[in-house]
């Protein structure tokens, strides 16, 4: 206890210095100008950044990449206020409340409600992130090839099953990524997979360029095919935070808080769902009903604070286990993988100081969008007047660039151009890109630990189903599928619904 305290505190020092400070600020401001275009996203910040700081220490970094991470899901919130569209899909729960209260004349009042939720519920996920992280760690190291496997399965599972609207898309999605990460030679023998004799393809398909075509290029194709412009709404009053709101609702702020990090630690859930879930608890106990989605300080407080929570909670799953909690954290899996620090359950061992790190990079991050919130807010409002016929091509060029800069193949733009437009396409069709990010990044893990658990069992796959902790991940990861199998969900819901009733028989006699 006494020793993880003493690191947390060398970490935090560490990073007292005027060049990290600056990283630091640097990258929650790319990161939140990202979050205020419409069309960009936290996962394309995290990736184009990835590739420009390549040359740095690994601390400084990271450090970049996790401030860019917060700033990008906070500046979403601007353009979710003044212009009712999401700067990334985290932010949509917050523009109905946000977005009346700025037709209301509100606009600055909803800014820093946004701004102050955003500071306070990353905090509490800072908290969790010290505390839970390497508790996780210590289980993780009792995981073997069976764990790992279902591991990896089910996290793809629950992000196709999440992420959309249609289970089955998700699912074919995640089918596809793991697909992909199966291209090239594969880890034991070196033996080529799916090239049909292209030399090129036995490299694989790099995971950075992926990202930016399924994130950055599909993302600019559908801005520019977006004909809509929208007018922002004047910033008349005050963006300074009315604390004692924040007071007021302060049980919003740690339910939803502590929301936020749960959704967050299951893979692939998004950040979106830890702010429509917080959202949806907030009007269920609120006795102002009635005002959300035309105004409401406690609905857009919930929002917020349930998709800034989340971010904690998703690295946590992604250092104790490696495995990524969303699409941005994949992106910054990746990152560290590049930078030497392999995450999962011997991050404590190779890297012990690692966790401590991360907590005092995700404590910077949230300074850092208080003081742009507070007084930042109207210079990066004019971004906003940026056409996108001028900003679109510059970040085609950084995605371009930033494809071929990992490895210097020009294989990797072709690659980069092919996914950008088949994801295009795919989106144009409802297909979410989140379940492909996680099936390219768990690929390797799934395929390295089902191979090895069968040479350990000689060829039996019993040990993948009777050793206890694979045993359960096996059963809620069948269970999660079986689901979506109708007379599965009617006989669940029957059997809920009867237990449900005799339970509440067995209260009303008692009293």
């Amino acid at each position: 206890m006494l020793q993880g305290l003493q690191d947390l505190g060398s970490a935090y020092l560490s990073f007292m210095n005027p060049l990290t400070l600056l990283y630091g600020l640097g990258g929650a401001f790319v990161g939140i100008v990202m979050g205020i275009l419409p069309g960009l996203s936290a996962t394309l910040a995290i990736a184009l950044l990835t590739t420009l700081t390549i040359k740095l220490q690994a601390n400084d970094a990271i450090l970049v990449l996790i401030c860019s991470y917060v700033g990008a899901l906070y500046g979403g919130s601007r353009t979710a206020i003044l212009l009712n569209i999401p700067g990334t899909a985290a932010n949509a729960a917050s523009c109905a409340d946000g977005h009346a209260l700025a037709l209301q004349g509100q606009a600055g009042r909803a800014i820093g409600i946004a701004t102050s939720g955003a500071f306070v519920s990353t905090l509490i996920g800072v908290l969790c992130l010290a505390l839970f992280t390497p508790l996780l760690s210590e289980v993780a190291l009792q995981f073997g090839a069976f764990e790992f496997f279902w591991l990896a399965l089910f996290g793809v599972t629950i992000s196709g099953s999440i992420v959309g609207g249609d289970p089955l898309k998700g699912w074919l999605m995640g089918l596809l990524g793991l697909f992909l990460a199966q291209v090239g030679q594969e880890s034991l023998y070196a033996f080529d997979r799916f090239t049909f004799g292209w030399d090129e393809l036995s490299g694989g398909i790099a995971l950075i360029p992926a990202l930016v075509g399924a994130f950055g290029l599909a993302e600019v194709l559908t801005t520019l095919a977006d004909p809509i412009e929208r007018r922002i709404v004047d910033l008349k009053d005050s963006v300074l935070p009315r604390w004692r709101e924040v007071i007021q609702y302060k049980w919003t702020v740690l339910r939803s808080g502590v929301i936020g990090v749960m959704t967050g630690l299951l893979p692939g859930v998004g950040e979106d769902a830890g702010a429509w879930m917080s959202y949806a608890a907030a009007k269920a106990v609120s006795k102002e009903k009635e005002q959300f989605g035309k105004g409401s300080i406690d609905g857009l407080m919930a929002a917020e604070t349930g998709d800034m929570s989340s971010i904690p909670g998703h690295i946590i799953p992604c250092l104790a286990l490696g495995i990524p909690g969303s699409a941005p954290s994949a992106v910054l899996m990746a990152a560290m993988i590049i930078h030497g620090v392999q995450p999962g359950p011997m991050l404590m061992i190779q890297h012990p100081h690692f966790i401590y790190h991360v907590v005092a990079m995700t404590t910077l991050a949230s300074i850092t969008i208080l003081l742009f919130g507070l007084f930042g807010v109207r210079p990066l409002l004019h971004i906003l007047k940026v056409r996108r016929g001028i900003l679109m091509p510059i970040v085609f060029l950084l995605c371009t660039v930033g494809a071929f800069a990992t490895a210097s193949r020009l294989f990797d733009i072709y690659a980069m151009l092919f996914i950008g437009v088949g994801a295009y396409f795919l989106r144009r069709r409802g297909y979410e890109m989140a379940p492909l990010v996680l099936g390219l990044v768990l690929g390797p893990l799934l395929d390295k630990s089902l191979r090895r658990g069968l040479v350990l069992s000689d060829g039996t796959i019993g040990p993948f189903f009777t050793r206890p902790i694979a045993m359960v991940f096996a059963a809620v990861t069948i269970f999660t599928i079986l689901l979506y199998v109708p007379p599965f969900k009617r006989a669940v819901v029957g059997v809920r619904t009867a237990i449900g009733d005799a339970v509440r028989g067995m209260f009303a006699r008692r009293a």
